[in-house]
């Protein structure tokens, strides 16, 4: 399935659950990759992304935060931290 960005870098990213209906925001988000939602155990892709250099007030990324490695579809292709990945 395809993602609104396109770019080979990491993005900030919106989710919402189809099932049950749960948002949430990640700085973790990837071209054509998803994210689990933690209730329903799902693979949801990011209804809306952009780049992570042009903030809107909203996707403030606390770098301290650990990522849920997971649920992470990105992560778990690599096998490994996805955050560590440039491409």
């Amino acid at each position: 399935m395809s993602t609104p960005y396109k770019g080979k870098g990491r993005c900030f990213g919106e989710y919402r659950c189809p099932k049950c209906k749960r948002g949430w925001m990640s700085a973790n988000s990837w071209a054509n990759y998803g994210q689990e939602c933690t209730q329903c155990k799902i693979n949801v892709m990011p209804h809306k992304q952009r780049p992570l250099l042009k903030p809107d007030g909203l996707d403030k990324s606390d770098p301290n935060k650990r990522h849920p490695q997971d649920l992470c579809e990105k992560c778990k292709a690599l096998g490994r931290y996805c955050r560590d990945t440039y491409y």
